[in-house]
């Protein structure tokens, strides 16, 4: 798939706020400070287009950006970051509740989890929610440039067995800086588009 276009973000924190072209959208959640904005704008291809930062917990609202005049990314504020208050995480928390309950036009969540680590409680938790939901989801591990070759085999199987991943779930090793796993995500987004 070639991104041709992407739109500014339309951005929302209640429904009413929502797009209303009903185009597909695929939602890309994830702890603060995984890899969210790296992981948009290798997608697209554009350096800057989605403002990454040092800080955790930047995000505060959904976004939804337009590519190709044909289906949106949806970028929602990372969730499991300490300094973030209480009541604004629960804030965002029924954000991305009320996002997955009434959006019928959600086709695919990609969860992004850090390649180098086991994942946390909060990744597991919101793992499951989506499965609550009866959500298709890829679990997308960033950052896998970071782990040594010989590490890889013994990641992929801590990553697989905390979520008790089944053969069939999806499961993309994803790295900024090769690319390596993009053109597995736009597969993903294309098979939707195509349908």
């Amino acid at each position: 798939m070639q991104i041709d276009s992407v739109k500014e973000p339309i951005i929302a924190i209640r429904v009413s706020q929502y797009p209303t072209d009903n185009l597909n959208e695929f939602l890309l959640l994830g702890r603060s400070n995984v890899g969210k904005s790296s992981f948009i704008n290798t997608l697209i291809e554009r350096k800057n287009f989605a403002r990454t930062s040092s800080k955790p917990g930047k995000t505060q609202t959904l976004n939804f950006y337009l590519v190709n005049d044909n289906f949106y990314l949806v970028d929602v504020p990372g969730y499991g970051y300490a300094s973030v208050a209480k009541e604004t995480q629960k804030k965002f928390g029924l954000m991305i509740e009320d996002y997955l309950k009434t959006r019928k036009n959600l086709s695919h969540v990609f969860l992004l989890v850090d390649y180098r680590h086991k994942p946390t409680e909060d990744d597991i938790l919101m793992y499951n929610f989506l499965k609550y939901y009866n959500l298709n989801i890829t679990i997308v591990a960033t950052k896998y440039d970071k782990v040594t070759k010989n590490g890889r085999v013994k990641q992929d199987k801590l990553i697989k067995n905390t979520f008790n991943l089944k053969e069939e779930d999806s499961f993309i090793p994803w790295s900024t800086i090769t690319k390596k796993g993009r053109n597995e995500v736009l597969d993903i987004i294309n098979s939707y588009l195509n349908k």
